[in-house]
């Protein structure tokens, strides 16, 4: 039963990403970047990497520049599956 539990835990939650709105000219669409690091096998060293979300953004409350999380959801649109949660 405990195990249960666990499971039933683990499935409800969510992946949170920390990032950055890059664009906000989109009606309730934000675009966040989100930045993370790599490692690289041959020359042992750390580089960036960074990758672009759509995320879904409830009456444009979230602008440029701002710092937010974003978390996963059900597909809104074509390219939205995210929702901006709230500022980091």
């Amino acid at each position: 039963m405990k195990l249960l539990n666990n499971m039933e835990q683990a499935k409800k939650q969510k992946r949170q990403l920390c990032g950055i709105i890059v664009s906000d000219k989109m009606q309730e669409t934000a675009v966040v970047e989100i930045e993370r690091l790599k490692f690289h096998n041959k020359y042992r060293k750390y580089y960036r990497v960074t990758k672009k979300f759509k995320a879904h953004n409830p009456k444009n409350i979230y602008h440029l520049g701002e710092k937010v999380i974003i978390e996963e959801t059900r597909p809104l649109s074509k390219d939205k599956r995210w929702k901006i949660v709230k500022r980091a």
